[in-house]
């Protein structure tokens, strides 16, 4: 079963950083690009970053030079280090993973983590 758990999150104050993790299991990690989505109250859910299997990345233009999405095949987790953060930034964050097969094309989602940005 696939499963993804995210982790890391909490209360920063604008400035601050916090890293996000999101452990995978289920699937054959290494074969997946997988997603940061956030969703703030209010708001639909939004893509943060993504990352390819090869580790291409790309990000919403308002978290460039500010987020980094890294993975690490070997402990099957995705990560997301938060930088400079802000007010808006607060949202309930999502891992994601888009997977395709022969029989089933699927969107799989954690539970996510709240994050709040506040002084």
């Amino acid at each position: 079963q696939v499963q993804l758990l995210e982790s890391g999150g909490g209360l920063v104050q604008p400035g601050g950083s916090l890293r996000l993790s999101c452990a995978a299991s289920g699937f054959t990690f290494s074969s997946y690009g997988l997603s940061w989505y956030r969703q703030a109250p209010g708001k639909e859910r939004e893509l943060v970053a993504h990352i390819t299997s090869t580790g291409g990345t790309n990000y919403a233009d308002s978290m460039k030079g500010r987020f980094t999405i890294a993975r690490d095949n070997a402990k099957s987790t995705v990560y997301l280090q938060m930088d400079s953060l802000k007010p808006e930034d607060t949202a309930v964050y999502y891992c994601n993973v888009y997977i395709t097969t022969s029989f089933r094309n699927s969107y799989y989602w954690g539970q996510g983590t709240q994050v709040t940005v506040s002084s």
